[in-house]
């Protein structure tokens, strides 16, 4: 696999990729059930993953409809000439026939083609047909430049798959850039919202979704847990996507239930579960999401199994994936003036600081599951209380923005340069500055926040701006009014490029078919811009 320069690195050859992806599925309805016919060969229908891809290694996903044992072979070309073997694990119920293998020692910068074997754990050589995908490993010259896209928030309040619109094409528009990876930001699925047969839609007209079993109620059980991760993979789009494109993933709420947090105790008046523990809810639910996705700190053998961790992708960037849910404190007005705990919790801050004061990248992407400056309120327990970090009152950091200044604080000190934040979470995409000219604490260097996101789900307008850290909005874009359907726009992706010869790093924010809507041009080497 000898170097070669930009325009070849990123070449892509998708006609196997979309032929892959286009597998047949089991029927949407009832699709939930895995087949164990005596008879056959293992089916991988639901397509295949990477994840957490490095300079040298990365993470190959798939599922089987039945017990198998996955091989992956790997090429430098589609032909698979001569093709480099690796034996993955035994899929069987308890996994939920998914499975993920390490592949290690690949070549840094280059196109990397894979097939997925699924063999008869009782006759190696019965295997079903294989499924093929593609990635690129992380260079290690800068002058290869890095590119990658990131949004959340996929199949919320009620909009699910709807094939009368093409599905979740906001994949498809996402593909035809060819980024090196893509950042999701959370909110993978709904496990709080069930996907109903029809919508009504505000012109008349009915909106009408792909249904299966287990997005007929809130998830309770593993099972539906898991229901909710296959409900997604349905989609062609998104097949044919995770088959091109490699991921980072992370985890907001509703990967459990709107606003959880550690402790939480469901109200009786929510009639929709019977399972009254978030805990015990997080523990299924995360469960099902370290099957569904490749993520390297929560596969079989991770030595800790956590969501926060940082990616290195190169000479020019770190991406830094927070955990702003599993550590935090209860849900409050959040206005206490000391809060040890905050929303990361006291041991993933010190994680940070020490992986952000380590990082020799030139760009510190900061992949945060919720905002810093916008005010997302809580009223799930019928009291107003804060959801995010910001709560509201623009004076002296209190609550949850202690932890966040102490943070911006110790950046600006440890003369940190090149962080941005990315995040999603409200549902509309915005730019926001922040200047501690403009703020009541002044202790750190500016610094940009990107908002994207919802892929697939209701979108709302603009949130309000909190002037702790200074912000100043310079664009966004959002609905007047709440829960707007995918069918009447506001779907929003964002792209970073970062280039190979400047360093300069370039945020664009994208509506669903790919149009750009706001750039920004970053430049390398400052603790603030």
């Amino acid at each position: 696999m000898s170097a070669s320069p930009l325009p070849g690195r990123r070449s892509v050859l998708r006609g196997s990729l979309a032929a892959s992806a286009a597998l047949t599925l089991p029927a949407a309805v009832g699709a939930a059930a895995p087949a164990f016919a005596l008879s056959g060969r293992p089916k991988a229908g639901w397509g295949v993953q990477t994840g957490d891809v490095t300079t040298d290694s990365g993470l190959v996903w798939v599922r089987s409809d039945r017990p198998a044992r996955m091989v992956v072979e790997t090429s430098a070309t589609e032909s698979f000439r001569n093709p480099r073997r690796w034996h993955g694990p035994l899929l069987g119920t308890g996994t939920d026939f998914t499975g993920t293998t390490r592949l290690r020692g690949l070549p840094p910068g280059e196109q990397i083609h894979y097939r997925v074997l699924l063999a008869d754990p009782d006759d190696p050589r019965r295997t079903g047909e294989p499924v093929t995908g593609t990635f690129r490993t992380a260079p290690v010259r800068r002058r290869d430049g890095v590119r990658f896209l990131w949004s959340g928030d996929l199949a919320g309040q009620g909009w699910g798959i709807n094939p009368e619109l093409g599905g979740y094409r906001i994949y498809d528009a996402m593909g035809k850039l060819d980024p090196d990876f893509f950042l999701c930001s959370g909110d993978n699925i709904y496990a709080d919202g069930p996907i109903a047969a029809t919508a009504a839609l505000p012109d008349g007209s009915t909106w009408r979704n792909i249904t299966t079993e287990e997005k007929s109620k809130v998830a309770e059980t593993l099972a539906e847990f898991r229901g909710n991760f296959r409900y997604n993979l349905l989609d062609e789009n998104l097949r044919r996507f995770n088959a091109q494109v490699p991921s980072i993933i992370q985890w907001d709420d509703h990967e459990v239930r709107n606003n959880w947090y550690p402790g939480q105790t469901i109200l009786d008046s929510d009639t929709r579960y019977t399972e009254k523990s978030v805990d015990t809810l997080v523990g299924r639910a995360e469960r099902a999401f370290g099957e569904y996705f490749p993520v390297s700190t929560l596969r079989p053998g991770a030595r800790d199994g956590r969501v926060y961790r940082v990616l290195h992708q190169g000479p020019l960037l770190d991406v830094f994936v927070l955990d702003m849910r599993t550590y935090r404190n209860a849900n409050s007005p959040d206005d206490q003036t000391v809060d040890p705990q905050g929303i990361l919790g006291a041991e993933q801050l010190e994680w940070l600081k020490r992986e952000l004061s380590c990082s020799r990248a030139v760009w510190k992407v900061i992949a945060a599951d919720m905002p810093l400056g916008l005010v997302v309120p809580d009223a799930t327990e019928g009291r107003a209380n804060i959801e995010a970090v910001a709560q509201g009152d623009p004076g002296a950091p209190l609550g949850r923005e202690l932890q966040i200044a102490e943070l911006l604080r110790y950046i600006k000190h440890r003369r940190i340069t090149g962080t941005v934040w990315l995040t999603a979470d409200v549902h509309h995409t915005s730019a926001q500055h922040y200047q501690p000219s403009r703020a009541a604490f002044t202790d750190f260097e500016p610094f940009w926040e990107f908002v994207s996101g919802p892929l697939n789900a209701g979108a709302f307008p603009a949130s309000a701006l909190d002037g702790t850290f200074g912000p100043e909005r310079v664009f966004v874009k959002a609905p007047t009014a709440a829960n707007v359907s995918p069918a009447g726009g506001y779907q929003f992706f964002g792209e970073v490029d970062i280039d190979g010869g400047s360093g300069e790093l370039t945020v664009r924010l994208r509506e669903q078919d790919g149009t750009v809507l706001y750039t920004k041009v970053l430049q390398p080497g400052r603790v603030g811009q």
